[in-house]
């Protein structure tokens, strides 16, 4: 989260004519409800079990860049099911970054606790082993948004290229 994955994710489907798809929007209008709703009435497993969907779902689609919630890649067959049929990129930030991208952001229900900085630590530590299993890792601080999506389009190419 505050990674720049749904700005990247556009411009980069934008820039390559895919469509372009954030999995946090699709379970939005599955479920009828925002983020926040789900885990407040229905708890992080059942968002979970929505994540599970709509990775489900990507299997049947081409020429999408997917932004996922940093959740998403964390479940072990999820990014499994993600490596097979796509690049898998994993857009990273320092817990300091991630904070002074996130503040004041309400949408964001595993930080609206009291120590927000505490509970990113906590929550790239735990998925930090997914992460690091992306086959491209990409450190947006100090980047623009055109030079992430740069980065991660050569990386894209390579791919391609690498399949012929």
């Amino acid at each position: 989260m505050g990674t720049g994955k749904s700005s990247v994710g556009r411009l980069i489907a934008q820039t390559i004519h895919f469509t372009f798809l954030d999995t946090d929007q699709v379970i939005v209008a599955w479920a009828g409800k925002p983020v926040a709703e789900i885990f407040a009435q229905d708890g992080e497993p059942a968002f979970r079990e929505w994540e599970r969907r709509a990775v489900e779902d990507l299997t049947h689609r081409r020429k999408t860049v997917v932004a996922t919630g940093g959740g998403l890649p964390a479940n072990e067959a999820n990014l499994a099911s993600l490596k097979t049929h796509s690049l898998v990129v994993c857009l990273w930030a320092s817990p300091e970054a991630i904070l002074e991208r996130t503040e004041g952001h309400t949408h964001r229900p595993l930080l609206n606790g009291p120590d927000p900085l505490a509970k990113i630590r906590e929550l790239l530590a735990v998925r930090a082993p997914y992460y690091r299993q992306a086959d491209v890792l990409v450190n947006t601080e100090r980047r623009t948004l055109r030079e992430v999506a740069a980065q991660v389009m050569h990386q894209f190419h390579l791919a391609q290229t690498a399949q012929k």
